[in-house]
């Protein structure tokens, strides 16, 4: 009998040890899809090197290899690029907040500096936060923050942003969901955390390109999502300097495929999932 238990312990032991080791290849490789050097159009500088190392043994593969990848590369830099596609995610409509019964704040970077105490909230969350101040003023609905922690957070952003929202702008956090690590998550665990309460339309506050993807997750777990007005990026297609390479045109764009990129990646679960 003791044999067994301690074999049926050992072999949950290593479905535990494999679901973690699982777990945290899956979590790897989706940080080097997202924000590593396999992310768009980071990734177009590994395939330079790609390329010039394959030259050396087929040369006309290698050269086409970093000739397109370098094309790629000089597109993804240049601001009429990065501009159309933050355009093109941006959503705009006329929207009717009457029947929002909270307002969440979608969590975006951190500012890491080493420990808990040095933490301190990023400049895409601070901007949110200064759109959640606005909208609480206007419309005068509870608030929920969202967001976990990830990579070297010490914190999560969540407790960041309702330190912040409470302490420097006078406005009242009601919940504060710090599990989540990514956008569906957002609206998976906000819904579980609204279960108890007779709200099933939200204000969503986030940036402008990140919208589609959040409206898509809060409808796939059952919730009704409205935008919170946020200024369109403009089409910059007038002069030289908007076809000329830029590093902040190759952030925006490397920001902009990072979110067209994950809603087919969660369209692609979805359909998975239902399929098989």
């Amino acid at each position: 009998m003791a044999l067994e238990l301690s074999f049926k312990f050992s072999i949950g032991a290593t479905k535990a040890i494999a679901l973690e080791t699982s777990s945290c290849l899956g979590d790897s490789m989706r940080s080097l899809v997202s924000y590593g050097f396999l992310a768009p159009p980071a990734l177009f500088i590994t395939l330079c090197l790609v390329g010039a190392v394959t030259a050396l043994v087929w040369w006309r593969i290698g050269i086409a290899i970093v000739l397109v990848s370098t094309l790629c590369l000089y597109v993804a830099a240049t601001p009429a690029f990065s501009s159309y596609l933050a355009y093109r995610l941006e959503t705009e409509e006329n929207v009717d907040f009457s029947d929002a019964g909270a307002i969440v704040v979608l969590g975006a970077d951190v500012r890491s500096g080493g420990g808990r105490d040095s933490d301190r909230i990023g400049p895409a969350s601070l901007e949110r936060l200064v759109l959640a101040a606005d909208a609480y003023r206007r419309l005068h609905l509870p608030i929920l923050v969202s967001g976990g922690r990830i990579a070297d957070w010490h914190v999560a952003v969540a407790e960041l942003m309702k330190s912040v929202l409470e302490g420097y702008f006078g406005v009242p956090v009601t919940w504060s969901e710090q599990e989540s690590r990514t956008t569906y998550e957002n609206a998976l665990y906000t819904a579980q955390l609204l279960r108890g309460e007779p709200i099933n339309t939200v204000v969503i506050i986030a940036h402008g390109e990140d919208l589609p993807r959040a409206i898509w997750s809060f409808k796939r777990v059952g919730m009704r999502a409205i935008p919170w007005p946020t200024p369109r990026t403009p089409l910059k297609l007038d002069s030289v300097e908007d076809f000329l390479p830029d590093s902040k045109a190759f952030q925006e764009s490397f920001h902009a495929l990072h979110e067209m990129i994950g809603s087919l990646y969660y369209r692609a679960v979805l359909y998975y999932r239902t399929v098989y």
